[in-house]
């Protein structure tokens, strides 16, 4: 058999689809242009074509225009209406900053910053429904069979029953193990094993069946070749599902270099354009936020240096990205500076903390010079907090996985702060939680997941009981 690349199966939907988008957001300029009788300006011009690109690029970065038929609504919503609010704030950065001609003050055009991503969200909401409804009532339906009966065949099951708009009509599971349900995991209720593999080429021929997804492990890779060619004699689709849920993916993604195609186990999300959006992030957000706590950080160090001997600042090592050591930046809140092979965590009632520190310490104010890391390019605002390089090495042994959390740069906060795990870590549970939560970070990080969480570290962030 001919050998072939692996190609996205719906590039010419999606680039229709943006087609569609950018289209919404010309004709949409130039008929309220119209309406309200605006004389044309050549900014015009500009402002359109970047508001497009803009919003093409985010979009696309959000995974807007992936195939909708397994994703739910809201998600494509909130794609779409963030990567507009981005695109726009910076065409309003741009004119304030640069440009300084205040066209976005006009009328019409403040008008077209609110309706056009009413119309976008519309029409995507719209062909869902029709489709919907037309699959709803029989039309592009198809009767899709599991060949499996195991965890992930099942975790299949539901997502086709959780999205039945999508067209997809599961008929059963075809195992040729024994009986009802081959796997002792799974929920003999709800696995239904109508046959086996000779049955299923039996009804693929008949016509009873439209498409085949092969969720039998990796080792089977005989006999799922021997299924493949049987299923060849018929006209079905046929879908191979590979069991990487049996890995701790990180960040997994497949990669295509002329025509051979890997799948990555453990990967760093900020490869490509990524790293150069995580960067503009941290410098654009670092500058602002040093500008608003320049004078707090001005009185805080007076207070350090008041209240106790020693420097003002503490800077620790600890491990970067990929495992490399970097000097984090904080205000000293100890009477001690330990930086070495032995690292004791601060406890509650700890007598090397000073009185001033305590307060610092418990409103996450040490925290502060550490955007001067974020600025510098070793540390990012948001991201997992770094441990001491001790910590690091008792960690690494005990909790699997514990170094991935490398795979990014260190940040000032994130998700696991906000969900908690945040100050002492006295138990090996409660940093398995921590860890838990940065490699579910790498695992979905967009840019609206971190503006979500430096969100919620402001409101949460000066109270919690946990740190001291």
């Amino acid at each position: 058999m001919a050998q072939g690349k692996i190609r996205r199966y719906d590039s010419k939907i999606n680039a229709l689809s943006r087609l569609v988008d950018s289209g919404i957001i010309l004709l949409t300029f130039l008929a309220l242009i119209d309406l309200f009788q605006a004389e044309w300006q050549p900014i015009y011009i500009w402002a359109l074509l970047l508001s497009t690109l803009l919003f093409n690029f985010f979009a696309e970065s959000q995974d807007a225009y992936r195939s909708w038929r397994g994703t739910y609504l809201r998600d494509e919503i909130a794609a779409v209406l963030f990567a507009w609010v981005t695109a726009i704030f910076i065409l309003v950065m741009a004119d304030l900053i640069v440009v300084k001609q205040h066209m976005y003050s006009d009328p019409f055009i403040a008008i077209w910053i609110i309706l056009t991503p009413i119309e976008l969200i519309s029409w995507h909401a719209i062909v869902r429904m029709i489709l919907g409804m037309l699959r709803s009532q029989g039309f592009n339906t198809r009767r899709v069979a599991i060949i499996g009966a195991n965890v992930l065949g099942e975790r299949l099951q539901r997502s086709f029953e959780d999205t039945e708009w999508s067209g997809f009509r599961f008929i059963g599971f075809y195992d040729d193990r024994s009986g009802e349900s081959p796997d002792r995991r799974l929920n003999k209720d709800t696995i239904n094993v109508v046959g086996k593999i000779e049955q299923l080429i039996k009804d693929c021929k008949a016509g009873i069946v439209d498409a085949v997804y092969i969720t039998l492990a990796l080792s089977a890779e005989k006999r799922i070749k021997m299924i493949t060619e049987e299923l060849a004699d018929t006209t079905v689709s046929v879908y191979l599902v590979p069991d990487l849920f049996t890995f701790n993916l990180l960040n997994s993604r497949w990669v295509d270099f002329q025509g051979v195609t890997a799948i990555s186990i453990y990967e760093t999300p900020f490869a490509g354009i990524n790293s150069l959006i995580k960067r503009f992030e941290d410098i654009i957000l670092s500058i602002m936020i040093l500008c608003l706590i320049a004078i707090p950080m001005f009185f805080i160090a007076i207070g350090v240096k008041l209240t106790s001997k020693g420097p003002v600042f503490f800077k620790q090592t600890r491990y970067g990205m990929d495992g490399e050591k970097i000097k984090v930046w904080k205000f000293r809140s100890m009477m001690v500076t330990e930086d070495g092979e032995q690292v004791t965590q601060a406890t509650q009632g700890d007598s090397r903390i000073t009185l001033f520190g305590a307060f610092l310490r418990k409103t996450s104010l040490d925290e502060l010079p550490q955007f001067f890391n974020s600025l510098g390019g070793s540390m990012s605002i948001v991201g997992p907090r770094p441990h001491a390089v001790a910590h690091n090495e008792e960690y690494r042994s005990q909790i699997q996985g514990y170094m991935l959390r490398h795979k990014v740069k260190p940040g000032i906060t994130g998700l696991a702060q906000i969900n908690g795990f945040r100050g002492e870590t006295d138990t090996l549970d409660k940093m398995a939680g921590r860890v838990r939560y940065d490699l579910q970070y790498i695992q979905t990080w967009s840019l609206l997941l971190d503006l979500r969480i430096i969100a919620l570290t402001v409101v949460t962030g000066f109270r919690d009981k946990n740190a001291y």
